[in-house]
């Protein structure tokens, strides 16, 4: 028997507090090593000499909204970085120069900037993505990040999706959904206009792309599944579009690739079935990647080179172990060790995570991990154990074997986690993505059900306690699974969840114009009766009578993916048939929980509910309320009672 007395209880804040240092990227000179900390609470870009990290000092100071997105610039000497503004996802793109000075080189509150690329020769030109003029296409410019002045280079009129510039900035390749219907194509610049150079198939759409052009302006480099399944990469000569394979896998689609920064020729890429596998192209890369992974016990990605290719900034990605970074020197061959994001984590009894491959009802094979409590031995427990099923979003998205906070807290609240790469899940080569079209609310949640039972029959999971979580579309399968099968989960926990597919279709970001095609294709289209019938058969909204077991559901009042109407209405439904739920939305929140406060407060919700409905081991709450901006809009009540003794809150 297993013994969950052994492992200590986690401190909540451990997990979800902000990291200690996260995102490092070097100046291109590798003087410079700039990356992300809190100041005040709220995450900042600090910069330090990159061999003397103790001068470290903060370049920002944000009091808002956290940072998370950033660049060096080819300057050496200014950073760039995105910023929006409460969740609402208009990102403006800013510039900071190392002796602090800022500056929005997109002062337009509903822009939504794209950094397209850095001049390699003259360091303050950047080329820009802006959708000022028309909300749903970005028009293409360069600016100047000194002085804030922009230049149009195209108008988008032709509703190009996506440009991509070479290294001096000039338009050379661009995707567009126009006239294609849920297909698309790819355009080549020819001096004059763009052109057609390839066309893609509805199929192919979703990892079929041009990636970049190479120093010399002779190749670029495409990503495509056309013709076969999984997505190879291939370089293609500019003037006779000879296409030359360099990187394919078995089983998985290529998602990554790693780029020399005099050449732009690729290197190396990387797939991951069950974990990451490079592809190497060039082999005296391939040495030093083989040697890291080695010699690091983990999984790998080079999140940052010097211009001269000779210093890498390491990420170590391990599922029992908080992401931390290395700087390799190539020349020498040492290996520095930067930061842990979580150091306070580094010494804890965290979970292994065991990637199993489950068989679907009809044959197919789903790439699940399991995640057992670190008081298990093996990779299964002594006996069935609570489990919380946590579905990913996109859906065109995947689990990864690498660490998850969310795993890591709930496998130490005593709890199995299943993660399962059901079919429409990114990855796997188009037929698996193609096996999802369509299937939101259907074979995709059998997919879910399947795993579940696979767990109960392997001992896994006490079938009785079975919960399930996940977050967008993740948020959709917890209210799914909570109304299409309410037996088999005895609680759920849906967070910026979609409820009705229709008017989810009917209030896109007007920025994801080019892709509306490819989600009535993969969906359903809401322009047909059929479609229409469709749509309102997989929505959780229309069985709201359905659901039993208790739900808590969370929003962000400024998504607008997932807009909170979504909650707003299956809420209403629930309350109209007398159905409990408890309701929490954050005013200054959007697509998920950006600030610290308001996901430690969730998350302190969610762990007594948790316990409650699963019994699980739960942390008091004491003061992981106080700093979140949380309305409680059903289910006060309820809620009330569950968190009786702690932290009051305001309903």
């Amino acid at each position: 028997m297993s013994n969950e007395r052994t492992i200590p209880l986690i401190p909540r804040r451990t997990f979800f507090e902000n990291a200690s240092a996260s995102s490092p990227q070097l100046s291109p000179d590798g003087r410079w090593l700039a990356w992300l900390a809190a100041v005040d609470g709220v995450m900042n870009i600090w910069v330090a000499p990159r061999d003397d990290l103790t001068r470290a000092r903060a370049l920002t100071r944000q009091t808002d909204r956290p940072i998370f997105t950033h660049w060096f610039a080819r300057t050496n000497e200014h950073v760039l970085f995105l910023k929006d503004r409460d969740g609402d996802e208009n990102y403006n793109l800013w510039c900071v120069g190392l002796d602090g000075a800022a500056r929005n080189l997109t002062p337009c509150p509903d822009l939504f900037a794209i950094l397209l690329g850095m001049h390699h020769d003259d360091p303050h030109l950047v080329a820009v993505g802006m959708n000022d003029r028309d909300a749903r296409w970005h028009d293409l410019y360069i600016v100047d990040i000194r002085t804030g002045e922009r230049r149009l280079v195209y108008e988008n009129t032709d509703e190009i999706a996506s440009f991509v510039v070479d290294s001096a900035l000039r338009p050379r390749l661009a995707a567009t959904m126009r006239d294609r219907g849920s297909g698309s194509a790819i355009l080549k610049w020819s001096g004059a206009a763009f052109e057609e150079a390839m066309s893609i198939e509805a199929d192919d759409v979703l990892v079929t792309e041009p990636l970049h052009v190479n120093r010399a302006g002779d190749a670029w480099f495409l990503r495509s599944s056309v013709g076969r399944d999984k997505a190879v990469v291939f370089r293609v000569d500019w003037t006779t579009g000879t296409r030359t394979l360099i990187a394919s896998h078995e089983k998985a689609d290529i998602s990554g690739w790693m780029i020399d920064p005099r050449t732009y020729e690729v290197t190396a890429a990387c797939a991951e079935y069950i974990r990451d596998e490079w592809i190497v192209v060039d082999p005296a890369v391939g040495r030093d990647l083989m040697m890291l992974e080695r010699e690091l016990d983990a999984t790998i990605e080079i999140e940052s080179q010097s211009d001269d290719g000779a210093l890498w900034v390491v990420g170590v990605k391990r599922p029992d172990r908080p992401y931390s970074w290395r700087l390799l020197d190539r020349r020498s061959g040492a290996i520095t060790f930067l930061f842990s994001a979580r150091p306070k984590l580094d010494e804890a009894k965290l979970a292994p995570m065991h990637g199993v491959v489950i068989k679907a009802r009809d044959g197919l094979d789903l790439v699940c991990y399991l995640t057992l409590p670190a008081s298990e031995t093996g990779a299964r427990p002594a006996h069935p154990l609570p489990m919380v099923v946590l579905v990913h979003g996109g859906p065109w998205a995947r689990d990864s074997w690498r660490y998850n906070r969310d795993v890591q807290w709930l496998a130490n609240r005593n709890y199995a986690v299943l993660q399962v790469n059901f079919r429409g899940s990114a990855g796997f080569g188009k037929a698996f993505t193609r096996a999802g079209d369509r299937e939101w609310g259907g074979k995709m949640h059998d997919d879910l059900i399947d795993a579940v039972n696979w767990s109960i029959e392997e001992g896994v999971a006490d079938p009785e306690r079975i919960a399930i979580y996940g977050a967008s579309y993740g948020g959709y399968a917890a209210f799914v699974g909570a109304a299409f099968t309410p037996d088999v989960f005895c609680c759920s926990v849906p967070v910026v969840g979609i409820t009705n597919l229709e008017t989810m279709l009917a209030n896109p970001p007007p920025y994801w114009t080019s892709f509306y095609e490819q989600e009535c294709h993969r969906i359903g289209d809401p322009r047909t009766p059929d479609g229409v019938a469709l749509l309102k058969a997989r929505s959780p909204l229309h069985r709201a009578g359905d659901i039993t077991r208790p739900m808590l559901i969370g929003h962000g009042a400024n998504d607008v993916r997932c807009k909170v109407s979504e909650s707003d209405q299956i809420v209403a439904a629930m309350a109209e048939k007398h159905v409990p739920v408890i309701y929490v939305v954050y005013p200054d929140e959007g697509h998920g929980f950006d600030r610290p406060g308001n996901d430690i407060a969730f998350k302190a919700v969610m762990e007594l509910f948790l316990a409650r409905y699963l019994g699980g081991r739960a942390e008091p709450v004491g003061d992981d309320l106080d700093d979140s901006s949380h309305e409680i809009r059903a289910g006060g009540a309820v809620l009330q009672e569950i968190l009786a003794g702690a932290t009051s809150l305001a309903t």
